[in-house]
């Protein structure tokens, strides 16, 4: 509510502000992001007509819109098995990643003999993991949930474990002062206290199982298996269909900022109005 005063200065109520700042963000957030997307689809469909760039080399974003729609019946059958095969690697990499942090963090003698393993086999490049995977699972659904799985279980696992471990002490010291037991300090303080990242994790293994996902499909694609975009890319790259395969890829890009933006919702949702992250973050 706005109030006039005797020196026509307009004084803003609180409620009033918060609202202005929320509305000039999101107006910042949304229209600095699509005058970049137009910017770089017009230089996109520009510079492959004035440089004269075949289309099997670059091709326009027109090409591959009507590549898209061309190949409709194959693209979308290939996207529906890539996000299934990734939702199921996420949950896994979740529900599996959360339970072992939780199980580290409940034991120093397992933390220390167990994460480094862990931290390896992040470093190993999941090109190098997943022709193993394939020839010990095949080339069918399982190696690629597995693969998925394998590149989105770290990031949960370094996080939730960092969120464990941060626990304010006056806090622990409170639970410890009421005789609670080590597995209530866990439930009612540790992992509520985690819940932000364990959060922050997901965000990051959602769009990693993606990249698994894919990755999977190309290799398992090689080996003779079937379906998925990263065997539709495979494909298109033997055919020298360029406006396909980038059909192909854009796609993924898009399903991933989807899936992105539905565990970022979800999670918002999880920690709406109880927990300090969240109530900060909608002010």
């Amino acid at each position: 509510m706005a109030i006039q005063t005797a020196s026509s200065k307009t004084i803003t109520s609180p409620l009033e502000q918060t609202n202005k700042k929320r509305n000039n963000y999101l107006k910042g957030s949304i229209v600095g992001p699509v005058i970049a997307f137009l910017v770089f689809m017009g230089l996109w469909q520009l510079i492959p007509t004035i440089l004269q760039i075949q289309p099997f080399l670059l091709p326009k974003p027109t090409d591959v819109l009507t590549a898209a729609i061309t190949d409709w019946h194959l693209l979308w059958p290939a996207i529906r098995i890539t996000i299934f095969e990734s939702v199921i690697g996420f949950l896994l990499s979740a529900v599996i990643g959360i339970a072992v942090s939780v199980l580290l963090a409940s034991s120093r003698i397992l933390e220390i003999s167990l994460y480094p393993y862990a931290v390896i086999l992040q470093t190993i490049p999941v090109v190098a993991i997943a022709p193993i995977v394939v020839i010990w699972f095949g080339s069918g659904f399982n190696s690629i949930v597995m693969i998925a799985f394998l590149i989105g279980f770290f990031p949960v696992v370094s996080n939730t474990l960092m969120g464990l471990h941060s626990v304010d002490k006056n806090m622990s010291d409170l639970f410890t002062l009421y005789n609670a037991s080590k597995w209530q300090t866990m439930w009612k303080l540790r992992i509520p206290a985690a819940l932000p990242y364990i959060v922050s994790g997901l965000k990051v293994s959602c769009t990693l199982a993606i990249v698994g996902a894919i990755t999977g499909e190309y290799i398992a694609g090689i080996g003779g298996g079937k379906g998925g975009l990263g065997y539709a890319i495979t494909v298109a790259a033997v055919q020298l269909k360029t406006p396909y395969l980038f059909a192909c890829a854009i796609s993924g890009a898009i399903f991933g900022i989807g899936f992105y933006l539905l565990v970022s919702w979800v999670s918002r949702l999880l920690l709406r109005s109880w927990h300090e992250s969240a109530i900060k973050s909608e002010r």
